[in-house]
């Protein structure tokens, strides 16, 4: 599923002309807010009236390739496992410009109350809705 489309834009560069570490996460981090939205129907709205969210609680990242300002890039997710209060998202991200991967980014996240501060888990409804997007 894309979650994400986008360019590499000069700012997004650094010194060495290909784009910066911090820009690869924002755009990992905007595509995963997409791909939970239709996973679950998740939205900042919701969150603010239901208290529940997600927090990050690890990231790997595989650089495999440069990206320069103008390059296209499209980021698809995959989910790849959903457990008691977590779950594992696989994104891979396309460099359309020059018919490569990118990036990769392994993330495990969990589903988090915003009162509590702590992990709670995934409701039965979630995990049914996530079947739907699990890849064997």
């Amino acid at each position: 599923m894309v979650v994400y489309k986008g360019v590499c834009h000069p700012v997004l560069c650094d010194i060495m002309g290909h784009m910066t570490t911090r820009h690869y996460i924002a755009m990992f981090d905007d595509g995963s807010y997409h791909f939970l939205h239709s996973l679950f129907g998740w939205s900042s709205e919701q969150a603010s009236i239901d208290k529940k969210g997600w927090a990050d609680v690890r990231h790997v990242i595989d650089y495999q390739a440069e990206v320069a300002a103008g390059d296209l890039l499209e980021i698809e997710a995959r989910l790849i496992k959903v457990g008691n209060k977590s779950m594992a998202v696989e994104y891979q991200m396309q460099n359309i410009s020059r018919n490569e991967l990118a990036a990769s980014l392994h993330s495990t996240s969990v589903y988090f109350d915003l009162e509590a501060r702590s992990a709670i888990p995934i409701t039965a409804e979630m995990r049914e809705a996530a079947k739907a997007f699990l890849s064997d």
